[in-house]
């Protein structure tokens, strides 16, 4: 068994989000985002994978193709295999955003987020 205390993975830096994969199988991929003022990450897409974003802190602009909405703490998306994903903190106040994808996804993408 794999255990992990997700407040471990929060730290934010003044440069660019910070992102630390939090969990990995063969079969299943996490990471935490850490977001501050305006930055933003993406666009991000995975052909193979499935992706399911959960806003732990603060307030987040996602998009998902051409989807668009703003969620806050406890908010969630489905971002579907093969769409492109952007985040961008929408508050003044830091953002942790937790994004889990199945299967895992085979190469990491700019900004440090896999897709």
């Amino acid at each position: 068994m794999q255990t992990r205390h997700l407040t471990d993975l929060v730290h934010f830096t003044d440069d660019s989000p910070r992102t630390e994969v939090l969990l990995e199988t063969g079969k299943l991929w996490s990471q935490v985002v850490c977001l501050k003022d305006a930055q933003g990450l993406g666009p991000m897409a995975d052909e193979a994978a499935d992706g399911l974003l959960v806003i732990l802190a603060g307030e987040v602009a996602v998009q998902v193709g051409k989807g668009r909405a703003r969620l806050r703490q406890w908010g969630t998306a489905v971002v579907p295999a093969g769409e492109d994903l952007t985040l961008r903190n929408a508050s003044p106040e830091p953002a942790v955003v937790l994004i889990v994808l199945s299967p895992p996804p085979e190469t990491e993408l700019e900004g440090g987020a896999s897709g």
